[in-house]
């Protein structure tokens, strides 16, 4: 039975659009009103899905930031690494979201779950301390940053704010509750502002 789907590519635009979707069906929905910064948490609730801080050891190739157990519907971040505290760890709550709605086969979730769970086993999904992302992490990463900083309310916050100010940006920053580098390379990815390489120059696009 296979509950992770394989690998394929996914525009950027349907990755945008599904996490979106997920945040207009919470708005639609009266006890998960949209509050930002976003509390990743409460999407995960809104999803059927348990958050836990826990223990994770480390294994044969390292350590674990996080990890998702799909047939427990359970994601469990590593209390053991003090960086995931605040923004770090809203934004790895989000990135794991982002492999259950992206990579993970909820319909096999729901037969095994509606069968004899016993005979079924699934190694978790793990998730590391990466810097240099590739593949369904880079989705799920992607994933992660349209749900905590969606367009509509990029446009409405940015709006009259000057982009090319840092001290702009970092307050910025901190309304949606996610690093100055998280912020950056958003802006940077929808084409609003350019920094060029080596510079702390911040140039307008849009």
């Amino acid at each position: 039975m296979q509950i992770f789907k394989p690998f394929r590519f996914i525009p950027k635009k349907r990755i945008e659009k599904q996490a979106t979707s997920i945040l207009q069906q919470m708005q639609q929905t009266p006890s998960y009103e949209l509050k930002f910064p976003l509390d990743a948490s409460r999407v995960a609730e809104f999803l059927g899905l348990d958050v836990v801080w826990d223990s994770i050891p480390n294994d044969e190739k390292g350590m674990i930031a996080a990890r998702i157990l799909p047939l427990e519907k359970l994601i469990e971040i590593n209390e053991l690494i003090p960086e995931l505290k605040g923004g770090f760890g809203e934004s790895t709550i989000a990135h794991e979201i982002g492999h259950w709605v992206l990579h993970i086969d909820q319909n096999t979730v729901e037969n095994c779950l509606s069968t004899d769970i016993n005979i079924v086993k699934v190694d978790p999904l793990l998730c590391r301390n990466e810097v240099n992302l590739s593949g369904i992490e880079w989705q799920a990463q992607y994933f992660a940053t349209c749900l905590l900083m969606p367009r509509f309310k990029l446009k409405e916050i940015c709006y009259n704010r000057n982009l090319q100010q840092w001290r702009e940006l970092y307050s910025i920053a901190e309304e949606f509750g996610v690093t100055i580098s998280n912020l950056v390379h958003r802006l940077k990815d929808l084409e609003w502002i350019e920094l060029k390489e080596n510079s702390r120059k911040i140039e307008i696009r849009k």
